[in-house]
């Protein structure tokens, strides 16, 4: 009984995490969309049999469908949510006034702008959400105060001792332990130099952390570096007036974004390992953790719109910065790449975020144990 109430708290939390930043992230294609005067046909969250919706007096369908793994915008004058434009029969069929609703008949800007609405409306959420959530509940923090070093290890061997406050990792201002973390991961292998406080005196110490794997509460294995200290403290809330609170927002969703950037960098050169990537899995159980605080929920949910912001921007065919790749080669070109080319891309497009999704869920399946469990049968 207790393991299905989990389950459905997990399931429940994370169709409340994806249904909301989906729905934002449409929203804002919607929106820009309806400001340049383009209609509107179908506003979706999720894929699939539809499962309830109704039509406002625009003429757009809202709905919810089955499977709440995404959403899509389709704007008319597109044969499908991708953007793909109507053959040229169809085209002429038009009159002008269907002409000037159609998204195709747009400027090169005004598309660009739907296009990146989705993406930016997801930074702003994650910058509003953590704006909220400082000035309400409080900034998060533990004191980086080392409470015990850990004998033989490069913290101990550099000198490092219990009492000691870290202000600063290289170049990197050092507020609480978390933020120790976030530098030592992006560091791995990399000698550093260690500015800290004692007893009011300034001193830096310069050693190399020591890389280990470890295991998150989810189960996911992943490279760090460690200096061999340990911290005694709980959680502090702080709570910030609004222009802390506006400053702290906005540097932890640049924090954010820089991270993801630094953490595939790490994987593509081989300095992480990809199985560290997690999918729909993996964001359903982080889903179901989270919510046991309001504090821990709300911080997910602008981390995840932030990564859904920043993916969506990468310049795969299929994804929004595919279409702004199109439409920069547009305005350079002066007329729109060819339809075979645009074609060809979309499929590579999409076989190529299939691949992805597919490697990411296989993450899941194995760092769960599903994969270890099934082989075990044979």
């Amino acid at each position: 009984m207790d393991q299905l109430l989990g389950f459905s708290h997990t399931l429940g939390a994370f169709i409340v995490v994806v249904g909301v930043l989906v729905f934002i992230h449409e929203f804002g294609h919607y929106y820009v969309a309806i400001r340049n005067k383009v209609k509107v046909e179908v506003f979706s969250i999720g894929f699939g049999p539809e499962l309830f919706g109704w039509n406002d007096k625009r003429g757009t369908r809202w709905k919810v469908c089955l499977l709440p793994l995404g959403g899509y915008v389709k704007m008319f004058g597109d044969v499908d949510p991708a953007s793909v434009q109507t053959d040229a029969a169809q085209v002429a069929a038009m009159s002008a006034q269907e002409r000037e609703q159609a998204f195709f008949a747009k400027s090169v800007g005004a598309r660009a702008a739907i296009v990146a609405a989705g993406p930016g409306i997801n930074f702003l959420f994650c910058i509003l959400a953590l704006f909220a959530l400082y000035i309400s509940i409080g900034q998060a923090h533990i004191p980086a105060v080392v409470s015990s070093v850990v004998p033989d290890k490069p913290a101990a061997l550099a000198g490092i001792r219990e009492g000691d406050l870290i202000t600063a990792i290289d170049d990197t201002p050092i507020e609480d332990f978390s933020d120790i973390r976030r530098s030592l991961a992006m560091s791995l292998g990399d000698t550093v130099t260690v500015h800290l406080e004692r007893d009011g005196e300034a001193l830096s110490v310069t050693l190399t952390p020591e890389v280990e794997e470890v295991e998150n509460n989810i189960g996911m294995k992943h490279r760090t570096g460690r200096l061999g200290i340990v911290s005694g403290g709980m959680p502090v809330y702080e709570k910030l007036g609004p222009v802390e609170a506006l400053g702290a927002a906005l540097s932890d969703t640049w924090g954010l974004i820089k991270g993801t950037f630094v953490g595939l960098y790490q994987i593509i050169m081989g300095e992480r390992s990809s199985k560290e990537l997690g999918g729909v899995i993996t964001i359903a159980k982080m889903s179901g953790d989270m919510s046991q605080s309001i504090a821990s929920f709300v911080w997910f949910m602008a981390m995840l719109s932030a990564n859904l912001g920043l993916i969506n921007l990468f310049p795969i065919p299929v994804l929004d910065g595919g279409h702004l790749v199109f439409y920069a080669a547009e305005a350079i070109r002066g007329r729109p790449l060819s339809d075979r080319a645009q074609e060809y891309s979309l499929r590579f497009g999409l076989a190529l975020v299939l691949t992805l999704t597919i490697f990411a869920l296989w993450n899941d399946l194995n760092n769960f144990g599903v994969v270890g469990f099934l082989t075990s049968l044979f």
